[in-house]
């Protein structure tokens, strides 16, 4: 959120304009829209909060590190998305759950005006009907966000 601006060849001068502090809040709104409907079980909102043509995908961290592109899942665009969620709802079978997402360290680069590449680390706690819950994931999301006319919209999503 910060800029470093070299002052005299050697030390730095950290700076966070009015604007940082806007950009930082509305990708913080994001992330909570994105967390908020999975935590409600508001998934069909889900899609709405990626560009059309958006990338998703869960890779797991061992790949990552080794820059291997396997993931555990990957969906182009909005109608993939749709088809998991139809997926979840119609074909999987699961105990009846809930999460609870934690999100912290939010850190964002310009890539220019209507581009953001966005990173923050994530907790997912899973309950069961029993009322037993256990921490589901942990990792990091690195994501790339665009301004649309409908605001900021993951155009990639990864969770890692």
């Amino acid at each position: 959120m910060s800029r470093i601006i070299p002052t005299d060849g050697e030390s730095l001068l950290v700076e966070t304009t009015v604007a940082d502090v806007v950009l930082w809040h509305d990708l913080h709104r994001l992330q909570d829209r994105y967390v908020s409907v999975i935590d409600s079980d508001r998934l069909e909102e889900w899609p709405e909060l990626f560009t059309e043509d958006c990338v998703y995908e869960i890779v797991p961290k061992e790949n990552a590190d080794l820059a291997l592109p396997v993931g555990i899942m990957h969906c182009f665009g909005r109608p993939m998305l749709r088809d998991r969620l139809t997926s979840l709802r119609q074909a999987n079978l699961f105990e009846p759950h809930t999460y609870r997402h934690m999100t912290s360290g939010l850190e964002f680069t310009e890539i220019d005006a209507d581009t953001v590449d966005v990173q923050s680390n994530y907790v997912v706690v899973e309950t069961l009907t029993d009322g037993e819950s256990r921490v589901y994931q942990a990792g990091r999301y690195i994501d790339r966000v665009a301004r649309t006319p409908q605001g900021w919209l993951s155009a990639k999503a990864s969770g890692v």
